[in-house]
């Protein structure tokens, strides 16, 4: 178990222990079906939804109640417009979580005219864990009773409906969906929760049958599928895992270390939901930039993303992640990656670099690092650090980079080729050195492939601990040749 990897399982104990005793207590997934029976005494109604509105997204100023018409009008209702059905998750304070008054401001910002609509179940979601986790069936008939009651009395368009749940309240979303008269238009899925969801069965969990159309963001997966906080299995249409999935740029070890260091061990809540909660504003980042929307590619393992073997956007292979995802149902779900920044706009810039390497002498080295530069037209990336696992000789290796600025059309690319260490003895009988003649660059984001060649002579030798080797495109090369 790696370090980083223990931490988050201790802060995730310490979290139970200390905040949640019992909450994930050994127990079987339920195997009961939500009832297919509709509530006609609405009276039975737990959850409550709050019409929330853009001059208050973080108050419960109206209620829309099944049963009572007028509260339809009363609330200010768009009848036109489309409504955002927002489904919280688990929480330890029984109160609503920071984020759900920024998700309602950014829904508001997109789509001024639309309804924003918040489930609140804190009663049922701040029960021990796996208490919680059975009350998403009863959320869910709560939800699609509403839902229907909306289409049946005052005959809104379940078109318009677009559902989002995170963690337990994708779930919910879930078997909502699942249960409506007719099938609502989206579910987004932000982060299902994964523990005693991650092998039940569909009718439970959020599945591609709940809604016309259901993308899901999975950017927790860390650890054992049945320890999972959130669920690793594809649930959707589209299933997106940010950054592999798993823990998220910014929510690391260090930073983790830092915060107990400064606050010790009460914000340790927050710690273990950073990558958890990234799904939100990971949705909410693609509602506020528009104009810059992050793209996910088709990859059968994230191996093969990280290798930058699957930048095309041929045939449905890349979408965007978020609001504004295009809409393709496939016959199984399709698994999407892509890196992102830490923060806020999370857009990067992927890049595809093949690379052939020969030498005199058959040669193999394992784990080499190495610093790649970038020099396009509207900017520079330098000393990117990334880690080449294995190269030998006569072999061609494709690797993975990106980049947080947009640079342009890429002109130039350097690669200098780091010790191991400031001292190496086997620098001292080895010579560790390969050639380059041509390096193959593919952009993910403006679907162009590249050539470049050795900007001195016919190919450049790559040697360890020694300068950088410079490579322009191959047609600026040659026209110098000619020179």
């Amino acid at each position: 178990m790696s370090s980083g990897e223990f931490l988050t399982l201790f802060l995730w104990i310490h979290w139970l222990l200390t905040c949640c005793s019992g909450a994930l207590a050994t127990t079987e997934p339920s195997k009961t079906s939500p009832t297919t029976l509709k509530k006609t005494d609405f009276n039975s109604i737990e959850s409550k939804f709050s019409l929330r509105t853009l001059e208050e997204p973080d108050d419960d100023t109206c209620y829309l109640v099944p049963g009572q018409e007028h509260t339809v009008d009363q609330c200010n209702f768009n009848h036109t417009s489309k409504t955002f059905v927002v489904i919280h998750g688990w929480t330890v304070t029984g109160m609503f979580e920071s984020w759900v008054p920024k998700l309602v401001d950014a829904l508001y910002k997109r789509e001024p005219d639309s309804n924003v609509i918040v489930v609140d179940w804190l009663t049922r979601a701040q029960q021990h864990y796996p208490v919680s986790a059975e009350y998403t069936q009863l959320v869910g008939q709560d939800v699609a009773s509403f839902i229907d009651w909306m289409d049946d009395t005052i005959q809104y368009p379940i078109d318009n409906i677009h559902i989002l749940g995170y963690s337990l309240g994708a779930h919910a979303a879930g078997v909502a969906g699942s249960l409506t008269n007719k099938k609502v238009n989206r579910i987004t899925g932000l982060d299902p929760a994964g523990p005693t969801f991650e092998y039940a069965e569909n009718a439970i969990i959020l599945s591609p049958d709940d809604a016309e159309f259901v993308d899901v963001l999975h950017t927790y997966t860390r650890g054992s599928p049945d320890r999972s906080i959130g669920i690793q299995k594809p649930v959707g249409h589209i299933d997106i895992y940010p950054n592999g999935g798993s823990f998220q740029p910014g929510c690391n070890l260090g930073e983790a270390l830092r915060l107990i260091a400064e606050k010790g061990f009460g914000d340790v809540d927050q710690l273990v939901k950073c990558s958890h909660e990234r799904s939100i504003h990971l949705f909410i980042d693609s509602l506020l930039y528009e104009e810059k929307p992050s793209m996910a590619y088709r990859c059968n393992s994230k191996e093969a993303f990280e290798k930058g073997l699957c930048l095309s956007c041929r045939k449905n292979r890349c979408n965007t992640l978020g609001y504004k995802v295009n809409k393709v149902r496939g016959k199984r779900s399709t698994k999407m990656y892509l890196k992102t920044r830490a923060q806020m706009p999370f857009k990067v810039f992927h890049y595809q670099v093949k690379v052939h390497f020969f030498a005199k002498k058959n040669l193999t080295v394992t784990d080499q690092p190495f610093l790649v530069s970038l020099y396009g037209t509207q900017g520079e990336s330098v000393n990117m650090p990334i880690t080449i696992p294995e190269i030998s000789t006569n072999k061609t290796y494709s690797y993975l980079i990106y980049t947080e600025l947009d640079i342009g059309d890429l002109l130039m690319l350097k690669i200098k080729w780091e010790k191991d260490s400031y001292f190496s003895w086997s620098d001292w009988f080895t010579a560790y050195l390969f050639n380059i003649q041509k390096i193959r660059v593919k952009s993910g984001e403006f679907q162009k492939k590249l050539v470049f060649c050795s900007k001195e002579g016919n190919f450049a030798s790559l040697q360890r601990g020694k300068e950088p080797v410079v490579f322009v495109k191959c047609n600026e090369h040659a026209k110098k040749k000619q020179e």
